[in-house]
């Protein structure tokens, strides 16, 4: 049973059960009668706080209908009874539209009210919404500056570091020749050529970063691509004895890309997983069908990353390692977004990362 028709069914049973009173009652027992005409308001004011004015007064009106016969008949003849008893029938009529009307208006003001802090609540998301949408395009323009900043940067770069560099190089692997394995020196001219290879690399890194090219649109076989990877990682992996599988992607599955590029962006994930798991360690790489998208997911079971860490990976200068230079997510999130794809990582302390990358398929 419905709460309304509960509500309409308590009330006419208690009409009915007061009436019965009154009609079973002897009229000698005057001081009952009286009691039982004031029952009357209980069902009276209930319909009206219930229902509203509708239910105060129709429920009113059916009172003054079912105690209206007593009088007549039970009670002819007592004049000043009868009186003060009609009296009785407008009093709850008054009393039931009165009740009624104020329940009925308090009924819509807190209805009123109610749609009011859903209206609020309703601004309060969009407002919410419309901040968190400044927030990330304040943090795209700061991302902006930044890569603007290092276009000057890596223009001034190019121009004074990469040509003495390869002139230092040079000169160290002549010099090199000069000196047996086995000498001091020769092992110090080793280390001045690592360590102008690996500045070269930064080198390198900041022109990637800063050079605006559009990627060439083909069709990419991502299998292939991730078994080219797979491969060119084999040593490294085999010397952090890291095991790193693909889990049955199709070779049909083809993607719009620009596979040079699509293989540099995967290459800096994937040497950050084997650096990141410890001896023993898995990286796991699958792909989904998500409509016009393929979704490659590249799992480790390394050391994972806090929450503040994890928000800033991609950015531009944000490294957890003392010899990083922060750019190569940086560059893998510039690579992603030039072919209309997509990044985001997942990660929890102690049992490792997921990265996600959406990237358009071939139709």
């Amino acid at each position: 049973m419905k709460y309304p028709q509960l509500r309409t069914l308590i009330i006419a049973a208690s009409i009915l059960a007061i009436s019965a009173l009154h009609y079973l009652t002897p009229l000698h027992l005057h001081y009952l009668h009286d009691i039982y005409q004031r029952f009357y308001y209980i069902p009276i004011i209930l319909a009206a706080l219930w229902f509203g004015l509708r239910g105060g007064l129709t429920s009113a009106i059916i009172v003054s209908l079912v105690y209206a016969p007593h009088i007549m008949f039970q009670w002819g003849g007592h004049v000043t009874l009868e009186m003060e008893k009609y009296l009785e029938i407008v009093l709850y009529n008054i009393v039931g539209a009165l009740t009624g009307l104020l329940s009925q208006r308090e009924q819509e003001k807190s209805e009123a009210l109610q749609q009011s802090i859903i209206e609020q609540e309703e601004a309060y998301k969009q407002l919410r919404n419309q901040t968190e949408k400044l927030i990330s395009i304040e943090e795209e323009l700061r991302r902006s500056e930044k890569l603007a900043t290092l276009g000057e940067m890596a223009a001034v770069l190019a121009h004074e570091i990469r040509n003495p560099l390869g002139s230092i190089r040079g000169t160290a692997e002549i010099l090199k020749d000069d000196y047996p394995l086995n000498s001091d020196k020769h092992e110090f001219i080793e280390i001045q050529i690592k360590e102008t290879e690996r500045l070269n690399n930064v080198v390198e890194d900041f022109l990637r970063m800063a050079k605006q090219s559009n990627p060439e649109i083909k069709p990419c076989p991502i299998a292939i691509e991730l078994e080219t990877i797979v491969a060119i990682l084999k040593n490294d992996a085999a010397i952090s004895n890291v095991v790193i599988t693909l889990d049955n992607i199709s070779p049909a599955l083809m993607i719009k890309g620009d596979a040079e590029k699509l293989r540099q962006a995967l290459l800096n994930i994937m040497i950050n997983g084997i650096q990141a798991v410890t001896e023993g360690g898995e990286i796991k790489i699958s792909t989904e069908i998500a409509g016009d998208y393929c979704e490659l997911y590249i799992r480790d079971n390394g050391k994972g990353m806090d929450l503040e860490t994890a928000a800033k990976i991609f950015e531009p200068f944000f490294t957890t390692k003392e010899s990083g230079t922060g750019l190569g997510l940086a560059i893998t999130r510039k690579i992603i977004a030039a072919h209309g794809g997509d990044i985001s990582v997942a990660s929890t302390p102690g049992k490792g990362s997921c990265f996600t990358i959406k990237l358009p398929l071939w139709q």
